[in-house]
């Protein structure tokens, strides 16, 4: 078979989305994860170039359906050389769970879905993953947030949910690079998204553009870039780096 084997989490729309069809158009075979949106899966499947790519399922929530999928992924491909976790929750959209505004059962039910996914899933994936990955030249790329940065006062467990995969990928590619897997991450600001739409289409959308000086917010391709050459063979000296992608909305010292 030719061409590497990757498997992009989140990946039936938005940076998912834009991901896979850069790794597919570079020659490589995809396997397309998504929870419950098997239509945009497929057809993206149907869409992208070259051959070998297929439809995973799985609710990173549930670790039995992680290890299931991932391990079918790499059957089906022959292994892991790429692993993109990307996908995601963002909690509630309005009002999110402010500490004084939500009931204690809200809070919790907040909390425990979104770190869940966004940290105990990608975890769980990556332990899967591990078992498969090649070495040496594995690639782990993660999708983080602005978020974890500067704070997100009204969805609390979105920004510690991503402070935490921050944290985990950095402590991984300490843990991976004597068998030579390469472990990145990168923390978008604002993308056009699904998970964003209703923000930005919201009134306060103008004013979420001019965050940044640029006066937009990113497009899911631009992201894509940024995690096609991360997962790149030459790029494994930037493994435990945190690569901020917010146009210049947020920066950290």
């Amino acid at each position: 078979m030719t061409g590497r084997a990757v498997l992009v989490t989140g990946a039936s729309r938005g940076i998912g989305r834009a991901a896979a069809t850069l790794f597919a158009a570079g020659g490589d075979r995809v396997a397309v994860h998504h929870r419950d949106s098997t239509p945009l899966a497929e057809q993206l499947v149907a869409e992208l170039p070259g051959e070998g790519h297929l439809v995973v399922r799985a609710d990173l929530a549930d670790p039995d359906e992680v290890r299931a999928m991932v391990d079918d992924a790499a059957d089906r491909l022959g292994g892991l050389d790429v692993l993109v976790n990307n996908a995601g929750v963002f909690g509630s959209v309005d009002p999110g769970h402010p500490l004084f505004d939500s009931s204690y059962e809200q809070w919790q039910q907040q909390w425990r879905r979104t770190l869940d996914v966004n940290l105990l899933g990608v975890a769980n994936t990556i332990w899967c993953a591990a078992r498969h990955l090649r070495q040496p030249g594995g690639r782990i790329v993660n999708v983080s947030s602005r978020g974890a940065f500067r704070g997100e006062p009204t969805q609390p467990a979105y920004g510690a949910s991503k402070a935490g995969l921050n944290s985990l990928g950095q402590s991984l590619a300490v843990a991976l690079a004597p068998y030579g897997i390469a472990v990145a991450t990168v923390a978008p600001g604002f993308v056009e998204t699904d998970m964003t739409n209703e923000h930005l289409k919201a009134p306060r959308g103008d004013a979420i553009r001019a965050q940044s000086p640029f006066n937009r917010v990113a497009r899911p391709e631009e992201i894509a870039a940024a995690v096609h050459w991360l997962a790149s063979p030459e790029a494994e000296w930037a493994s435990g780096t945190i690569v901020d992608l917010n146009g210049a909305s947020y920066l950290r010292t």
